[in-house]
């Protein structure tokens, strides 16, 4: 009895073992289990944050397209602000009499409050609401129109780019360069300069080529309009801009103020009961008191062109307006001889060319078209490859140059 009751010790510890074995086993396999887990939810989390990343992405460029949207919409909805030009300002009242542009129309309205109050003068450009409140003073003090226009700091014209018209030259020189280099000069004999200089001719004798001239040997800006820019549409609108271009002018002395096709604005008044015949009428009244007011010995110097001065109005003709009235006619034959030469300056020009020859096939002609007749000749040589301009590729030009408008004197010059 004693023997089956009792272990012995070695069978003792083996079941011990053999119970430890059996526990150790599921442990094991709940740890890795728990591991492997661990790190598929760190997976998880790490996709879960790009997700989270790419979807912040997306909201914030969707956030900036609604805030353009929004912007958009209130540029759409927002009611458009009209611009006036400040005529008296009453500040014991608190009231200015604004004029809005393109109808004319002249409202009082109260002065705003705080900076903008300091800015708001006679003169001033403001911008108005429908109730023609003031909302803004524009900075711009000249037209934008006059800011496009040909302004030229440096023309790169010489007066050696100039031919036939020397005596022209001089006189133009005189009236115009010599105020703005050598005022002294004046002084010293006691006159006063030209106020304006009035140039007529055939177009392409070269009007417009001598003011640039002038102004760069002058130094000065050229600043060039035509006279058809200063009509406008709507009332008042040409005169304001006449205003603009001369103040431009005062702005970028020394200057050189050319206006070209003057007849478009100074033709002789006249009123067939139109809005647009006093609109014109309006503009030109407008230039005539700008030139009464430039001072002759000043910086800035007036040149107009016209191809017909028989329509300028008398007012605009009269001494103390353009008191120098020039004539730039059509270039005899040593002129058109001395302009070819200009132009081919830089050709490779063969030994039979004989300039002297060749201006005297050209009379009636333009400074201009003799410059086409060089640029003619010049095609001739490129079309058959050659390397030199002859004088039948001369002769060549000037025929195609001429057979429109006097073919039969062609045929009799080559025959």
């Amino acid at each position: 009895m004693s023997d089956a009751s009792s272990e012995s010790p070695v069978d003792s510890s083996s079941n011990i073992e053999n119970e430890n074995k059996n526990e150790d086993g599921p442990c094991t396999k709940n740890i890795k289990m728990l591991e492997n887990e661990v790190e598929s939810l760190k997976v998880q989390n790490e996709s879960m944050k790009a997700k989270l990343l790419d979807a912040n992405m997306r909201a914030n460029s969707y956030l900036q397209e609604v805030n353009t949207l929004k912007e958009q919409l209130d540029k759409l909805t927002s009611p458009p602000l009209f611009v006036a030009t400040v005529v008296e300002v009453d500040n014991d009242a608190d009231l200015v009499l604004i004029r809005q542009h393109g109808n004319n129309q002249e409202v009082m309205t109260k002065l705003p409050e705080g900076e903008m109050r300091e800015k708001i003068r006679p003169g001033a450009r403001v911008s108005v609401n429908a109730a023609f409140s003031i909302v803004s003073v524009t900075s711009q003090a000249t037209d934008v129109r006059a800011q496009v226009m040909e302004v030229i700091t440096s023309p790169g014209v010489s007066y050696d780019m100039i031919g036939g018209i020397d005596d022209i030259l001089t006189e133009i020189i005189e009236s115009v360069e010599l105020p703005l280099t050598e005022p002294e000069i004046f002084r010293k004999v006691g006159i006063e300069p030209p106020t304006g200089v009035l140039l007529y001719g055939s177009p392409g004798t070269g009007k417009t080529l001598v003011a640039k001239a002038i102004a760069s040997q002058a130094n000065a800006t050229f600043i060039r309009m035509a006279g058809s820019d200063l009509v406008q549409k709507f009332v008042g609108e040409g005169a304001r801009l006449v205003r603009d271009v001369f103040q431009l002018a005062r702005d970028k002395a020394p200057s050189i103020l050319f206006i070209d096709e003057i007849d478009a604005v100074g033709g002789m008044r006249t009123h067939d009961g139109t809005t647009g015949s006093a609109e014109v009428n309006r503009t030109m009244l407008q230039l005539l008191a700008e030139m009464d007011g430039f001072d002759p010995s000043g910086d800035v110097k007036i040149v107009a062109a016209t191809n017909r001065i028989d329509l300028l109005d008398p007012a605009l003709l009269r001494p103390g307006r353009f008191d120098r009235i020039v004539e730039v006619p059509l270039p005899d034959i040593k002129g058109r001889s001395d302009i070819l030469k200009i132009h081919s300056r830089k050709m490779n020009l063969a030994e039979d060319v004989d300039f002297e020859r060749l201006a005297g096939f050209t009379e009636g002609l333009s400074g201009a078209d003799l410059e086409v007749i060089v640029k003619e000749a010049g095609m001739f040589v490129l079309r058959r490859r050659g390397e030199q301009v002859t004088m039948n590729d001369f002769l060549s030009s000037i025929e195609k140059v001429k057979e429109e408008d006097e073919p039969t004197v062609v045929q009799g010059m080559f025959a």
